[in-house]
């Protein structure tokens, strides 16, 4: 009996043992299952990220391109807003600041005390003395070069989550910016004799040359990520928006918006550029005209300006370069707003927005900025007839619905 029990009770262990031994056996198993999976797991998030960084950033050569050369050119045009004549480039910006008679409204003798051509530089009375309607001018000028050239950067840096760079999301600023910097380099090239005169023609080729490497950049780039986006089939699953079709524009307001604004704006710009002097049926032109300076660069022909200074309207060429690319400036930022509002489409898959929004969420600081100007004169234009306040409202509005419609 006591040799039965021994044998029962060492079978019992035997199979306690095997059992025991299988256990393991299949825990160890399950664990090396449980990280193998794990690995996969790790190497398949690893390759969708990389992916997802491939498709949404752009491409870090064409930001630092962009970095390079819209930043120098932002860098100037906040001296124009925040210090207008101070040379903030050498000989060559000194020449340039002397050409545009810009360093008339610099002064730095009293020291940290100066006004230095400040925001503290506008005074509340427009006098002969002052020129505040010149000063006018070359602060706004500087606003818009801010705003567009702002419309380059900001994209690119501060990247939306809902904008990809292989979805084309990017085109329209992109080749909305080619377009804008060629025609500020072929406004350079007609001025390139006037300026190489002036002393400032190393300047404005620098200023050419740093515009025409970023357009090539921006070129290149555009339709690289276009054949990207053709190739891609993930963009084709977005929904459209409520209400909105393949054609639609992305909102019907901010295109009457826009339409209405900067389409006022565009045609006092485009005076300005292509008929400066000339006087429009709008109330108080020929004040705004002889108050920004325009009746003395640019006397129209047959006026009394004509006959009393027209001999001497050779002499304030750089008034009229400044003037004129105040006006160019600010029609590439009504450009940009009605390619935003007028040009995009919703799409096939339903991205109009996004890429609208690329635009607004610049230009409505850009209109901010702007608007901050134009107020902080209003003061010097009562004092010389001209009422600022319509200008301010049209400005304050746009600014109102493109802020909403672009960050909410």
């Amino acid at each position: 009996m006591a040799a039965r029990r021994r044998q029962k009770n060492e079978a019992v262990t035997a199979n306690q043992s095997a059992t025991d031994s299988n256990s393991n056996n299949a825990a160890a198993e399950e664990e090396r299952k449980n990280e193998q999976k794990q690995r996969l797991n790790d190497a398949v998030k690893s390759q969708r990220a990389e992916e997802f960084r491939g498709m949404h950033l752009a491409p870090l050569p064409l930001v630092m391109i962009v970095l390079v050369c819209s930043g120098i050119m932002w860098v100037m045009a906040f001296r124009d807003v925040m210090a207008t004549g101070r040379s903030i480039a050498g000989p060559m910006d000194d020449a340039m600041l002397h050409f545009t008679k810009s360093v008339d409204f610099f002064d730095d003798s009293g020291g940290w005390k100066s006004k230095q051509g400040g925001l503290s530089a506008i005074e509340a009375v427009t006098t002969d003395d002052n020129n505040m309607g010149g000063l006018f001018v070359r602060k706004v000028g500087g606003a818009a070069a801010l705003a567009y050239h702002t419309q380059k950067i900001a994209p690119l840096v501060f990247q939306p989550a809902a904008a990809h760079w292989a979805a084309g999301h990017f085109a329209p600023v992109l080749l909305m910016s080619v377009v804008g910097n060629l025609i500020i380099v072929l406004f350079y090239a007609l001025y390139a004799d006037d300026l190489k005169a002036a002393g400032a023609g190393d300047m404005g080729m620098i200023i050419c040359a740093l515009l025409l490497v970023e357009a090539i950049a921006m070129l290149g780039y555009t339709f690289s990520a276009r054949r990207g986006a053709a190739a891609s089939s993930s963009s084709a699953t977005r929904p459209l928006p409520d209400g909105k079709t393949e054609s639609s524009v992305p909102s019907k307001i901010v295109m009457k918006t826009v339409g209405i604004v900067s389409g006022f704006f565009s045609v006092i710009a485009m005076r300005d550029l292509f008929f400066a002097g000339h006087i429009m049926p709008i109330p108080r032109d020929d004040i705004y005209l002889e108050w920004t300076g325009a009746l003395i660069h640019s006397p129209p022909p047959g006026s009394v300006e004509h006959e009393e200074a027209g001999l001497e309207a050779a002499l304030f060429l750089g008034d009229k370069f400044v003037s004129q690319l105040m006006a160019l400036y600010m029609l590439l930022t009504c450009m940009f707003k009605f390619t935003s509002a007028f040009l995009i489409r919703v799409g096939k898959d339903g991205s109009g927005e996004t890429k609208s929004k690329l635009f607004w969420r610049v230009q409505a600081l850009g209109d901010a900025l702007i608007t901050f100007i134009f107020r902080l004169f209003v003061g010097a234009a009562i004092s010389a007839s001209l009422d600022l306040k319509w200008h301010l409202m049209l400005l304050g509005y746009e600014t109102f619905i493109l802020f909403m419609y672009a960050f909410y």
